[in-house]
């Protein structure tokens, strides 16, 4: 795993995301590297997925299909009209070009922290839910519970993570890509 460029990343991001978003992203960090130990994920790879999660974020649709195409990423019709569900995946892709990230658990983290996986191990887990949960997220009572969960039941966590953003998507009358129900459904075995 070859060291990562702290500096050079945040200096990047300064260019490339609000700043909003990129303390978002330092939260993002900030949680995932808190919690790893308590799931016997590793810290360094923990904060390098966190702080290279949301990479692509900004990138405008048309970019976001121009660099899925080039490396040939299955999309599917939902895919295609909401590009913005493909920026986990194409933040993988730039951590790999721009900052020679070649760790396959880091970039399986990044690639899966907007809607899942099946199966996923500890560390995407970790990073899907410090994604929804760091400080940035706000406080409320329900956001309290699911931080207490997540220190303690990750898959527990995936799940409750996985209705709030159907919920929500629900309410706004948004589209659901099936694969979020695909890792709640496989969070709900597994936390058993």
């Amino acid at each position: 795993m070859a060291e990562l460029d702290r500096s050079g990343v945040i200096q990047w991001l300064k260019h490339n995301v609000s700043p909003q978003r990129l303390d978002h992203i330092l939260g993002v960090e900030q949680t995932a590297v808190q919690w790893a130990p308590f799931h016997g994920v590793d810290q360094i790879k923990a904060g390098q997925a966190g702080l290279l999660h949301d990479l692509a974020k900004f990138f405008p649709p048309a970019k976001l299909l121009a660099i899925a195409e080039e490396h040939q990423l299955p999309l599917d019709p939902i895919l295609q009209a909401s590009p913005h569900l493909i920026h986990a995946d194409v933040s993988a892709i730039i951590a790999a070009e721009e900052f020679g990230v070649d760790d396959p658990d880091v970039l399986t983290a990044i690639r899966c922290h907007t809607l899942g996986a099946v199966p996923m191990d500890p560390l995407p887990c970790l990073i899907f839910v410090a994604d929804a949960l760091e400080p940035t997220r706000g406080n409320s009572l329900e956001l309290e519970k699911l931080r207490q969960v997540a220190q303690h039941n990750l898959y527990q966590a995936v799940r409750l993570t996985c209705e709030q953003t159907l919920t929500y998507l629900i309410k706004h009358h948004k589209v659901i890509h099936p694969q979020v129900i695909l890792t709640r459904n496989w969070a709900l075995q597994m936390e058993k």
